[in-house]
């Protein structure tokens, strides 16, 4: 083939991508937001699964944290198979390996399959999740079609974990739990096929070494740290399994950091990760899901066994959180992100996240509804709908293209390891105290309102300590963050770009 036929095919193939941007933006949301779901939808099912397979109460932990696992602990590997192998077709064998083995799942005669089916979606999601974003911004190279298209998929990611309570409400009371995991087959397959037909192609680089040594510390580290932190709740902190897990954590990470500086082709770039901007954007994502799913735990609690809402009706509780996430996301941010310095849109949404969790320490067991829990909603929207896209553009802006898997998948994983340590340590710190709150009032009334007041301090108490820290860190990352997101999205745009951040203070 000459050079200028070959040229023509180029241009001609760059001319559909650019075409079919928007459904790229439609394929890769879509997969997204299923990932994002799975990791809640099964929660509000948790009693009728338990029933139907007579799963045990040790057990019944592992449909959650399998998949939790398994994601958080692969991101990085799956974000470095991206940059090898291409995006699309790494994000294609993703999503269709998670709708086989939801279907398995659905399908699942005992415990043992099931809670396998869920550690083989966390698989699948980590090969999946990393090539959604780094599609997102090597699709989108106008300023501000890429603060459009960045705004759209987070209002609709963003709000995954809430829906996911919502879906699984639904599909429980009136499919059958074995839908919470056969809902991804339709989906899957739809998206697939739009997916062939419009994700743009690219060979990937087969000069990135996929680094073994750093694939197996990477993994292990985080799955060490998550497995440690979801067995603190049960076993308490000081116990010999938990300090263990812990323990071998920081060390596992601690010669993953070491061997990604040493070795010529890293997994997870150094000299990126640790760009100022780019670090507090990393930290100011893990925040985000520390104080959501920090919030989430005490809140299903609260509408449940305090306000005494059936699953369903908790689960569409979560509705106006969901609304606040996707109109402040789509019609605010969407609309100022190219233009606002960055730190201006996160310290704000960060700071409004943890008044959103602060919230939580006002109420009683008298507190309705609409006084008490939607004001917490609100905010929690609102800060979430402000924060979500501009951490996620922040992290990627100035990335060489051949880097942007590896970096992405790092940004997801940050995520995931922020809702982990929010999720035991607001679960530690609310059994912790209400158990002291019951032991102090025994004997002062009935035990059923004795329990109900316990679990309403507990989570009071709870909530001061991860509101606080949540503020801590919003000061910490309007520190970090001073990229000026025209020229960082500028330097974005250049693939010659050798991944260096544009720091002028904003």
């Amino acid at each position: 083939m000459s050079a200028g036929a070959a040229t023509t095919m180029d241009r001609t193939a760059a001319e559909r991508d650019h075409r079919n941007r928007w459904y790229v933006l439609a394929v890769i949301a879509t997969a997204q937001l299923m990932v994002m779901l799975d990791g809640t939808i099964v929660q509000i099912a948790l009693p009728s699964v338990q029933q139907s397979l007579h799963m045990s109460d040790t057990d019944r932990q592992w449909m959650v944290t399998a998949y939790a696992l398994a994601f958080g602990g692969l991101l990085l590997i799956g974000g470095r198979l991206a940059d090898r192998f291409g995006r699309a077709r790494t994000f294609l064998v993703g999503l269709v390996g998670f709708a086989a083995v939801s279907a398995i799942g659905g399908a699942a005669p005992n415990t043992e399959t099931l809670i396998a089916a869920r550690a083989l979606q966390g698989v699948f999601a980590a090969v999946l999740s990393p090539a959604t974003v780094s599609l997102l911004t090597t699709t989108f190279t106008d300023t501000k079609e890429r603060a459009k298209a960045f705004g759209l998929f987070s209002g609709v990611v963003g709000s995954g974990a809430a829906l996911g309570l919502i879906v699984g409400g639904v599909l429980t009371e009136y499919a059958g739990w074995r839908w919470c995991l056969y809902v991804n087959v339709p989906i899957a397959v739809a998206v697939t096929a739009l997916g062939i037909a419009t994700l743009p192609r690219d060979r990937g680089h087969r000069d990135i070494s996929l680094d073994t040594i750093g694939a197996v510390l990477g993994c292990l580290g985080p799955v060490a740290l998550v497995y440690g932190l979801s067995e603190a709740p049960e076993r308490g902190w000081d116990s010999p399994l938990v300090a263990g897990l812990l323990a071998t954590s920081v060390v596992l990470i601690g010669a993953f950091l070491i061997s990604q500086a040493r070795i010529r082709q890293p997994l997870l770039p150094l000299r990126v990760v640790a760009e100022r901007t780019r670090a507090g954007s990393f930290l100011g994502a893990a925040l985000l899901n520390f104080g959501m799913m920090g919030i989430s735990l005490f809140a299903t609690y609260h509408l449940q066994i305090v306000m005494d809402y059936k699953p369903l009706k908790a689960g569409f509780a979560f509705l106006p959180m969901v609304g606040a996430v996707m109109v402040t996301a789509t019609q605010v941010v969407a609309r100022v992100m190219g233009r606002t310095p960055t730190r201006w849109l996160v310290g704000p949404g960060l700071a409004l996240t943890a008044a959103g969790v602060w919230m939580f320490t006002t109420l009683s067991e008298d507190s309705s509804y609409l006084s008490g829990v939607l004001p917490a909603w609100l905010l929690l929207g609102i800060g979430m709908g402000l924060s979500y896209s501009p951490t996620t553009h922040a992290s990627l802006a100035g990335v060489a293209e051949r880097d942007s898997g590896a970096v992405s998948a790092f940004q997801t994983t940050a995520r995931q390891i922020g809702g982990a340590i929010g999720l035991a340590l607001s679960n530690t710190l609310a059994a912790d105290a209400a158990a002291s709150y019951y032991a102090g009032h025994q004997g002062q009334g009935a035990r059923g309102e004795l329990l109900v007041e316990s679990l309403v301090h507990g989570s009071a108490a709870a909530a001061w300590s991860v509101s606080g820290i949540l503020l801590i860190g919003t000061v910490v990352c309007t520190t970090m963050i001073n990229a000026d997101p025209r020229k960082a999205s500028q330097a974005t745009a250049d693939t010659g770009t050798d991944g260096a951040l544009d720091t002028t203070p904003s």
